[in-house]
């Protein structure tokens, strides 16, 4: 099973000693728990892998791990084809060794549009709610983070991150937990905090707002980014069974409506950084992710709406700070 053992040491000193009164105990609660069909194959997949010591490394514009001299061809197909077994790869690109997982998302592009809206992150501690296979942790590493800390319940992405951690050279500046928000205690640790990607599926983003808000420190900074539509303060869509074919959004407000809320939330400093459009090239079907994806969620007679005659996805990014 996943060691955690390496994260308990990394917080065993600092603001984040606290969590380990609650932490040890949910995982091994989680190491209990009903496994994905597939979690053995994907835990043997990131088992079979290599640790190797990359040559060339950049998380600054990427994350992509090389050699001076490329690995032999039978080994870069050995570790593609263990990575295969982890599809589908939504969150990415990835650059190892040769290897390059094209991923549904182009997150690339997601944080070249939150970059720089946001304060340096030198020396900051992270956490990155709902962070996926880790793909932008990498990138705050990058960008001079101190620690990053992902969480994030599905086993898929887990194996995901351990896998690339692995080909990086099992690097201990970022950690995935297998952990939902509200089972974090409130910790008033974290010098940012991330929520992308995650507010419309929450049935209270009230409440999400404000456990977010418990884990940053005084002066903190929360970097949202989530579904929006066009409209004034007092839009607010709420579909019906399904929204671009995901059957767990519940509610996707305008940019101005957000704002509101988080103010009432009692951050303070918040404004509207960036709103853009979703396209078809940035979330797309690849040979890395073979299901279906945006190009079959719009409507095909008019891409401006989704399958369901909802406006298409726009996302907005907002900044605050906790007071």
């Amino acid at each position: 099973m996943i060691d955690f053992g390496d994260f308990y040491r990394v917080i065993a000193k600092g603001p984040l000693s606290l969590w380990l009164n609650t932490l040890p105990s949910q995982l091994t609660a989680w190491q209990k728990e009903s496994l994905h069909g597939k979690f053995k194959l994907w835990f043997n997949s990131v088992d079979r892998l290599p640790l190797l010591q990359p040559e060339r490394l950049d998380l600054l514009h990427s994350v992509s791990a090389n050699m001076e001299i490329p690995l032999p061809a039978g080994q870069r197909e050995g570790i593609e084809n263990l990575l295969r077994n982890m599809m589908p790869w939504r969150k990415g690109p990835f650059s190892l060794y040769d290897v390059e997982i094209n991923t549904e998302w182009r997150s690339d592009w997601k944080w070249e549009r939150v970059l720089p809206h946001i304060s340096s992150l030198a020396g900051r501690t992270i956490l990155d709610v709902g962070c996926g296979s880790g793909y932008h942790m990498w990138r705050m590493i990058g960008a001079g983070a101190h620690l990053a800390v992902g969480i994030d319940p599905m086993q898929l992405f887990l194996c995901q991150f351990e896998a690339v951690r692995k080909l990086l050279g099992g690097d201990q500046r970022a950690h995935l937990l297998p952990l939902g928000i509200e089972q974090l205690p409130e910790l008033n640790a974290f010098d940012t905090v991330f929520s992308m990607g995650v507010l419309y599926h929450r049935r209270s983003p009230l409440d999400h707002l404000y456990q977010l808000k418990n884990q940053l420190v005084s002066g903190g900074e929360l970097v949202l980014e989530t579904l929006v539509v066009e409209g004034d303060s007092q839009q607010v869509l709420v579909p019906g069974d399904r929204y671009a074919q995901m059957g767990n959004i519940y509610f996707i407000p305008s940019a101005e409506a957000l704002k509101d809320w988080l103010i009432k939330c009692g951050f303070v400093d918040v404004r509207i950084a960036d709103v853009s459009v979703t396209t078809v090239e940035e979330q797309r079907r690849t040979d890395w992710m073979t299901s279906e994806s945006l190009a079959e969620f719009l409507d095909p007679n008019d891409p401006t709406k989704t399958i369901e005659g909802y406006p298409a996805p726009r996302r907005a990014l907002l900044i605050a700070r906790k007071p």
